[in-house]
């Protein structure tokens, strides 16, 4: 069964290096382009890649990572020192590693929605952090994490229910993001994770989607931010940021 169209040429994001990289516009009607990114790791961009992104008019990146999962790896292309100078780098983590529970049932890191909902129930000020860095955040947003897939997709799960996209089109953008990464993986002679095959990947999609639209069917975006802390004025920044 096919949940989702892999055709999304208006929506991809060619900066040079960027994996797992589309624009969260056009998820649905009600988003404009141009406002909210979604990607992989930032450490994969090439200096033209981020020109690019700054031409692209991003100006915030958010980046959802744990401490030892960020920084360069040999084999990231180097950066002149200034390339990240015009643009201002916000981190906010999406879980505590220290709590042995969680990261039992879902580490090294989330991985699943089936996981999302016990992450935003243990979080929530973490989550409200993510959501505030993104109304006060000038220009375009970059949110990532490092394969773009599960923390990305609970943050972006959030913010697109708070700007009323529809559970299937939110469901559909998580579906393409792990299609995103699969072909990654496909395409590494030593990748960081076992990419799946044509038929691993339709079950496993099949198994996390209906996770995903069953927290969000039982999901008030509006009220779980109020509760976590964030202010109307703050909820309405985004969702103009959003949809405006």
């Amino acid at each position: 069964m096919v949940f989702f169209d892999t055709d999304t040429s208006q929506r991809n994001v060619t900066w040079e290096g960027a994996v797992n990289a589309r624009d969260l516009g056009g998820v649905s009607a009600a988003v404009k382009p141009g406002r909210l990114y979604r990607m992989g790791r930032h450490e994969w961009l090439t200096e033209a890649g981020w020109q690019q992104a700054y031409d692209d008019g991003v100006r915030t990146v958010i980046d959802l990572r744990n401490p030892g999962e960020r920084g360069r790896r040999e084999t990231d292309p180097v950066l002149n020192s200034a390339v990240l100078d015009r643009f201002r780098v916000v981190n906010c983590l999406t879980e505590d590693q220290s709590d042995k529970e969680f990261m039992a049932l879902a580490g090294p890191y989330l991985n699943s929605p089936e996981y999302y909902g016990e992450n935003l129930r243990r979080w929530p000020e973490k989550i409200a952090a993510v959501v505030r860095a993104v109304a006060e955040a000038e220009g375009a947003v970059v949110v990532h994490c490092a394969a773009g897939r599960d923390r990305t997709g609970m943050v972006s799960a959030v913010l697109l229910a708070l700007a009323g996209v529809p559970h299937e089109d939110i469901a559909n953008d998580y579906a393409l993001a792990v299609h995103g990464i699969n072909e990654h993986h496909l395409a590494q002679e030593e990748p960081r994770e076992m990419p799946k095959s044509p038929e691993e990947l339709r079950e496993w999609i099949s198994h996390t989607r209906e996770h995903l639209l069953k927290l969000l069917n039982g999901f008030d975006a509006e009220a779980y931010l109020l509760d976590a802390g964030l202010s109307q004025q703050e909820i309405g920044a985004v969702r103009e940021r959003l949809t405006a």
